[in-house]
């Protein structure tokens, strides 16, 4: 506080702090720069936008084939979308507004979409009842269901054809399976192998079993068809797509969450803030990449100290982004934030010297503004806005003047932030809880835009065009 009427009266009232007019110049920046303020120069350039390489690193164990990042928001990012966008070569964030198990099931249904070789394929007993298998197939959106013994070997597999015109639901698998003649491959077998087997005997799903006739695998055409459709995809070692998941900070929130992720098989953690450069924020990317070493990033922030404290934690990338969000109205309530050039240009100027990826959050509202954040030595965009009206997204579909609409909010909105309090204290009334927050965000809608892949095809597009300008 000042001392009102004293001559010196910009002098703090507390004894040996700073004067007023040198503490603020401490959190109150000059110049800043945003998307709108710049514009690249063009360059002599050798190559043409088919030439141009976008392929990138969201962190130093993870390339991907195109900069974009799904945002972690509940009418953004689920299970649909982190496949969509996995295949096309980016990668999806599960948002943390949904219980553990909900999230876990989120990112399971990611990882079981495809592989090269399913190691884990969900399997039943001959004894099991045909509606067994009906709700496993509906539940994993699967057509066909290998049956294993109580010792893991293959006795025989049931497809939605041996399911075809069959009433009696409540008799065995052992009535309708295939059992005699299985069409089976041995362990090291190639998808190049298995692809001719599976055009030759006509089948679609291979099982893959060792020298006692134990069930290892499944391979299907599926799967096969999918390489060949998205040769571009995001997959791990094993060939299924590879997703990422946000989870908050402290015991719940935080550390059980990443607990129940990591055995999901999660690819990546995103410790995600509205403000990471706090102690909450370290303790907990500290604390998982103790526990499980799984890839972190971790944010969000906006100065260089922020960046390095959460390098020093273990973070293997961090996010750069207060407010600068569409529907974000994190500057507007709370007075704090940095023009988002600046802040990548600050944060890229540290984590450059630890090798770690910049991740630009928010603010981009067309391809021109990747290309931005991109040349400011971003490693990854996230967007949220640009993808909430796509088809993937799970936000509510609403018909306003003849014209398609989707919901979309921001993580911060109060109806997000009440749906989350409800969720961590369901003992409480729901007006106590929505009395104690304070939103920094709006809800809004977003037009219908179509297919993922068209929208991502424009943005690459308008990518690849900006980086034929410079090189």
């Amino acid at each position: 506080m000042t001392i009102l009427g004293d001559p010196d009266s910009k002098r703090i009232a507390n004894p040996g702090l700073a004067t007023l007019d040198e503490r603020i110049s401490e959190r109150v920046m000059g110049t800043g720069l945003t998307f709108d303020d710049v514009l690249l120069l063009p360059a002599e350039s050798d190559v043409i936008p088919s030439q141009t390489d976008t392929s990138t690193f969201f962190t130093p164990n993870i390339r991907l084939a195109i900069p974009l990042v799904s945002a972690a928001m509940d009418t953004v990012t689920e299970g649909r979308m982190a496949i969509a966008l996995a295949r096309e070569g980016g990668l999806g964030v599960i948002h943390r507004n949904l219980s553990i198990e909900e999230q876990v099931a989120e990112v399971d249904k990611v990882k079981r979409s495809e592989s090269g070789m399913i190691v884990e394929p969900v399997t039943l007993r001959a004894g099991n009842k045909v509606a067994d298998a009906l709700a496993v197939m509906e539940r994993y959106h699967i057509s066909g269901v290998p049956i294993t013994d109580e010792n893991g070997r293959l006795v025989g597999i049931l497809t939605n054809r041996d399911l075809r015109f069959e009433d009696d639901v409540d008799q065995p698998i052992s009535n309708l399976m295939t059992s005699e003649n299985l069409i089976t491959v041995p362990v090291g077998t190639t998808l190049d192998e298995a692809k001719e087997i599976l055009h030759h005997h006509k089948v679609e799903k291979l099982p893959v079993v060792d020298d006692d006739g134990c069930l290892m695998g499944l391979i299907t055409v599926k799967d096969i068809q999918k390489k060949i459709q998205y040769p571009n995809a995001t997959k791990d070692s094993q060939g299924r797509l590879r997703v990422a998941a946000a989870v908050g900070v402290g015991l719940e929130e935080g550390l059980k969450r990443a607990e129940a992720l990591c055995a999901a098989n999660v690819d990546v953690l995103i410790v995600d803030t509205a403000h990471g450069h706090s102690r909450s924020v370290m303790d907990t990317v500290r604390e998982i990449k103790i526990r499980w070493g799984v890839d972190v990033v971790a944010g969000n922030v906006a100065t260089g100290d922020g960046v390095a404290a959460l390098i020093e934690v273990g973070a293997d990338a961090v996010k750069i982004g207060v407010g600068p969000g569409s529907i974000c109205t994190t500057r507007v309530v709370t007075g704090i934030g940095v023009p988002q050039i600046s802040a990548i240009m600050e944060a890229v100027n540290v984590a450059g010297r630890s090798n770690v990826p910049i991740i630009a959050d928010g603010g981009i509202r067309m391809a021109g503004d990747i290309a931005k954040a991109l040349a400011a030595g971003a490693g990854t965009v996230m967007i949220g806005s640009l993808l909430a009206g796509t088809e993937e997204s799970p936000g509510m579909t609403v018909v306003r003047n003849g014209g398609r609409y989707k919901v979309y909010r921001g993580s911060a909105a109060a109806a997000v932030a009440v749906d989350r309090l409800r969720r961590e204290r369901p003992e409480e009334q729901l007006d106590e809880l929505a009395a104690g927050v304070v939103p920094e965000g709006v809800e809004s809608v977003v037009p219908h835009k179509g297919t993922l892949a068209q929208v991502v095809h424009q943005l690459v597009g308008g990518l690849r065009s900006g980086m034929s300008y410079l090189n």
